[in-house]
C-alpha cells in the first residue's frame, strides 16, 4: 500500500513538470505576443510617419544639392527622382522669385502652387511636424480639403530664389495598424495553443531522464550504488547524470573510507603497547638524565654530614655543586612540564600584534649579564619597528632558547648575530640567530628537535643542558602554525624560525 502511494506520488511528480514546461511556455508565447500588439498600436503609426518625414527630408536634400550646383536637367537627378517618386508616391514642387515652376512631378502643378501659399499664409490649420528657421523650411501634416486625404509636406525656400513643396499621403495607417493586430490576435492565439500542444509532446523527453535520475537517487538513498545514469544528452541533464554518478561513486568510496578508518581505529588500539613502550622510554631518560644530579647531590651531602672536609671553602664548594644541581633539576622538570602543556594542547596560544624588533632587543638587553659572562659579542640588526602576529611570550622564550643554545655554543671568536629577513611573496618575517661555532653534523640535524637529544653529551653536561630546549622550540612554532628551521654555515650555526607579518 505504501509502495503505491509512493509510485503515484512520483508520476505526480513528473506530470507537474511538463504541466510547467508547457504552462511557462504558454505564457511567454503569450505575452510576447501581447507586447507586440501594444508596439503595433502605440508605436507604428508614429514609425510610420517618422519614415514618411525622413523620406522628405532626404528629397529635399537632393532637390537642394542640385538646385544650387544648377543640375535640375542632369540625367543622374532625374533617375535619382524617378526612384524617390515611384517608391515614396510623391509630389514635387520648386518654382522661382515669379512663381513659376522650375521643377514639379505632377500634372496638377497649379493645385501644388495653391496649396504653397496657403501653408505659408497658415490657411490649413495642420499639425506641425518639425520647423528649421535655419533651413527655412517646415513640415507638416494636414487634410486635403478637396479630396480628403491626409499629406505629410514639407515646404519652404531653398535661399532667397526658390520656394518648394514635397508631399507623400498618407494612405489609411489607422486602418491597416487595426488589421494588422486583428491578424496579430488571431494568429497568436492559435500559436498558444498549437505551441502547447507541441511543448506537452517535447517535454515527455525531458521529464524521462528526470524521472530515471530520480528513481536513481531514491536508489542510492538506499546505499545502492550500483545504479547508474546511461543518458546520453549534452545538456544540463546530461551532465547532472555524470554527476549523479560520480556523487554514489564519491559515497561508494566514502564508505569504504571510512571503513577503513574503522579498521585504522582498531589498529590504533593495538598500538596502545607501543605508546607504552614510548612512555617508558620517556620515564627512562628522565631517569636517566636525573641519576646523575641525584648521584651528585646525595654525594656531596653525605660528604657534609660526615665532615669529610671540616674547612669552610670546601663545605662552601660542597654546598654550592648541590644547589648548581638541584637547579639543573628545577629547571628541567620546568621545561618538561612546559614541553608537556604544548603537547598536549593545555597551554592555550594568543596570537596578538606586537613589536619583534623591540621585543629580540628587550630580551637581549635583559641578558646582559649573561653575555659578559660569556665575553661574547652580540649584534642585532638595527632596523625600524616591525609588526608581525605571534603570541609574544612564547616568542619570547622560543628567542631565550635559540640565544642560550648559541651561547653555550660559541667558539674563539664568540659572535652572536641576529637579523630580520623579510619574505615579500610569503608575507613572512625570518628572525635568524646566528653563532661563530663548529656546525652540526649533517647526520645529527634531523634528530635536533628530539627531546633529550645532545650532539655533544659531554658539552652539554658542562652548561647544565637537557636536550629539551629545542623540543619546546618545535613545540611553540606547531602551535603557530610557523616554520622553523637550522642552517650550517662554515664558521658556524643559524637557527631561525619565521612569523606572519601584521
Amino acid at each position: 500500500m505504501n509502495m503505491k502511494k509512493e509510485k503515484t506520488g512520483r508520476f505526480g511528480l513528473r506530470d507537474s513538470i511538463r504541466k510547467q514546461y508547457t504552462l511557462i511556455f504558454m505564457l511567454v508565447l503569450a505575452g510576447t505576443i501581447l507586447l507586440c500588439f501594444l508596439i503595433n498600436q502605440l508605436c507604428l503609426q508614429r514609425f510610420y510617419v517618422h519614415n514618411k518625414t525622413k523620406v522628405l527630408y532626404r528629397t529635399y536634400r537632393t532637390i537642394g544639392e542640385h538646385t544650387r550646383s544648377g543640375d535640375l536637367k542632369s540625367e543622374e537627378f532625374t533617375l535619382e527622382m524617378e526612384k524617390l517618386i515611384g517608391r515614396y508616391n510623391l509630389d514635387i514642387l520648386v518654382m522661382n522669385q515669379s512663381g513659376i515652376p522650375i521643377l514639379y512631378t505632377t500634372s496638377d502643378v497649379q493645385l501644388l502652387k495653391v496649396q504653397f501659399f496657403e501653408l505659408a499664409l497658415g490657411l490649413y490649420g495642420g499639425t506641425v511636424l518639425e520647423r528649421q528657421e535655419e533651413e527655412l523650411f517646415q513640415i507638416e501634416r494636414i487634410t486635403e480639403q478637396a479630396s480628403g486625404m491626409d499629406y505629410i509636406v514639407m515646404w519652404g525656400f531653398f535661399g532667397q530664389e526658390n520656394m518648394f513643396l514635397i508631399r507623400t499621403p498618407i494612405v489609411g495607417i489607422e486602418d491597416s495598424v487595426q488589421i494588422a493586430n486583428r491578424f496579430l490576435m488571431y494568429s497568436g492565439l492559435a500559436g498558444v495553443l498549437l505551441g502547447g500542444v507541441i511543448i506537452w509532446l517535447v517535454t515527455r523527453k525531458v521529464t524521462a531522464p528526470i524521472r530515471k535520475l530520480s528513481e536513481i537517487s531514491e536508489r542510492m538513498s538506499r546505499l545502492e550504488f550500483d545504479a547508474r545514469y546511461d543518458g546520453k544528452e549534452h545538456n544540463e541533464i546530461g551532465r547532472l547524470g555524470m554527476n549523479i554518478n560520480q556523487m554514489s561513486e564519491a559515497l561508494e568510496q566514502t564508505i569504504s573510507e571510512l571503513k577503513t578508518a574503522n579498521n585504522e581505529l582498531r589498529r590504533d588500539i593495538a598500538r596502545k603497547d607501543e605508546l607504552e613502550a614510548q612512555r617508558k622510554e620517556f620515564l627512562s631518560n628522565v631517569s636517566h638524565e636525573l641519576k646523575t644530579p641525584i648521584a651528585l647531590i646525595q654525594g656531596y651531602a653525605e660528604g657534609l654530614q660526615e665532615g669529610i672536609d671540616e674547612d669552610a671553602e670546601g663545605r662552601e664548594y660542597y654546598c654550592g655543586v648541590i644547589i648548581d644541581e638541584a637547579n639543573k633539576m628545577n629547571r628541567m622538570v620546568k621545561q618538561l612540564m612546559t614541553l608537556d602543556q604544548l603537547e598536549s594542547g593545555q597551554n592555550v596560544t594568543t596570537l596578538e600584534r606586537f613589536d619583534i624588533v623591540a621585543l629580540v632587543n628587550n630580551y637581549v638587553q635583559s641578558a646582559d649579564i649573561l653575555v659578559r659572562q660569556y665575553d661574547a659579542t652580540v649584534s642585532v640588526e638595527r632596523r625600524a619597528p616591525l609588526f608581525v602576529w605571534g603570541d609574544e611570550f612564547k616568542v619570547e622564550e622560543v628567542i631565550m632558547n635559540y640565544f642560550t643554545n648559541a651561547l653555550n655554543h660559541l667558539d674563539h671568536h664568540k659572535e652572536i648575530e641576529i637579523r630580520f629577513v623579510e619574505k615579500e611573496e610569503k608575507n613572512l618575517v625570518r628572525i635568524t640567530v646566528f653563532n661563530t661555532g663548529a656546525p652540526v653534523p649533517e647526520d645529527c640535524l634531523a634528530y635536533l628537535w628530539d627531546k633529550f637529544y645532545k650532539v655533544d653529551k659531554a658539552r652539554t653536561r658542562a652548561y647544565g643542558g637537557s636536550g629539551v630546549g629545542l623540543s619546546i622550540v618545535r613545540a611553540i612554532m606547531n602551535t603557530m602554525n610557523q616554520a622553523y628551521g637550522v642552517n650550517n654555515y662554515d664558521n658556524g650555526v643559524e637557527f631561525w624560525f619565521e612569523l606572519e607579518r601584521a
